[in-house]
């Protein structure tokens, strides 16, 4: 993997990893009745992510353009991080919304 698409990937984890972060930050909040602090958790993960998927759309852009990508175990490793943050933002913001109405 050239050193260029090892940091392009890297960032993908980084990102996601971040987004996972805020998402985990929100529920925590909520669970605790910090709804502003939830809300703006839940736009700092919206906003790890968009960076994260724009990355991803350029890999798979490239690769449609017929710029074939290296597959490696560390572009998998992002990949699965990629879509796990995905996974608990979207139930993040759930918890979030469940927590405001039992309180």
């Amino acid at each position: 993997m050239d050193e260029n698409l090892e940091m392009i990937v890297m960032n993908l984890v980084i990102d996601s990893g971040s987004c996972r972060s805020y998402a985990m930050e929100a529920i925590a909040f909520a669970k605790e009745g910090q709804f502003d602090e939830a809300e703006e958790a839940l736009v700092n993960a919206d906003s790890e992510i968009q960076k994260a998927h724009h990355v991803q759309t350029s890999l798979i852009q490239n690769e449609a353009k017929g710029e074939h990508t290296e597959i490696s175990l560390l572009m998998v490793h992002a990949q699965d991080h990629l879509m796990t943050a995905m996974v608990v933002k979207d139930l993040a913001r759930e918890f979030v919304s469940l927590y405001k109405k039992l309180k």
